[in-house]
């Protein structure tokens, strides 16, 4: 395994207003390519947003995450994005642009598969990763980043347990501490309700969630999925009858206290993972 690091930080023209401030970090986890295999063989990538409800990032969603990527040949970069009070909507959606946008720059050097570049969220990372798919190819972020749409381009989204809608069954907490004080205005809301957004540029989704879930409901997954079909862009679905919130891998990896262990649902990382090869 190789490691980098990048440092996103930047001050951008804000397409809603003003100006935007960029800092985040992005961490590389390169599969190392061997002769005795093949030196030239390429790979996925995974870029993982965690979730944290905006005011966070969390280490359970984050690297664990990377390396059950790395162990199945897939590399895998975590994005510690801004979260609130030090920045708001759209910082991390540019961040989350910068990112791919680095990621494709050094594809040739990281042997890494350009039609396989997939984002990864969790709870408000998923809306994240949700978001950046729906946006990508709008116009005002290939122009505040100065560089060509297809640069930013994403070639699928895992949404784990996804905060999605602004509508009814919306994580309200989520959506405020992303907008801070235009958590009132109706036209963002809108831009960043996820399902309202799908369209031509969006990638194909797996997505999962748990029937059980009480902080994020199990309908904004199902909400997205809708949206895909609607729009006859390739979704694969699973709800999970058991497991509250934030279940990240779902075993003693991701997991501090055993009585939260989820074990039904661990099988999403294999299932994600068939699905990215399959690309």
């Amino acid at each position: 395994m190789r490691c980098q690091q990048f440092s996103i930080k930047e001050t951008l023209s804000d397409p809603f207003g003003g100006f935007v401030s960029l800092d985040a970090r992005l961490t590389v986890y390169l599969v190392e390519n061997t002769p005795e295999i093949d030196a030239s063989r390429l790979h996925p990538m995974v870029l993982i947003c965690p979730g944290g409800g905006y005011t966070m990032t969390s280490d359970r969603e984050a690297e664990p995450v990377a390396l059950a990527f790395l162990a199945q040949g897939i590399h895998a970069a975590v994005l510690r994005y801004t979260v609130s009070p030090n920045g708001y909507f759209p910082a991390q959606l540019f961040e989350a642009a910068r990112a791919v946008e680095i990621i494709r720059a050094h594809a040739e050097e990281w042997y890494c598969n350009t039609e396989q570049v997939v984002l990864c969220g969790f709870s408000a990372g998923g809306h994240l990763a949700a978001s950046y798919a729906t946006l990508w190819d709008h116009g005002f972020l290939s122009g505040a980043l100065g560089c060509c749409a297809e640069m930013l381009r994403p070639d699928g989204a895992i949404l784990c347990y996804p905060a999605i809608t602004t509508d009814a069954f919306a994580h309200r907490n989520s959506f405020e501490a992303l907008l801070g004080k235009r958590a009132g205005d109706v036209e963002l809301l809108r831009l960043i309700s996820a399902e309202k957004q799908v369209g031509r540029g969006t990638p194909p989704m797996f997505i999962w969630h748990t029937f059980a879930d009480e902080t994020v409901p199990v309908e904004n997954a199902l909400k997205m999925a809708d949206a895909l079909v609607e729009h006859r862009i390739p979704v694969e679905l699973h709800i999970f009858p058991k497991g509250g919130h934030g279940l990240s891998l779902c075993d003693e990896r991701t997991t501090a206290v055993p009585a939260g262990l989820q074990r039904d649902c661990a099988i999403w990382i294999d299932m994600a993972v068939r699905w990215i090869w399959e690309l």
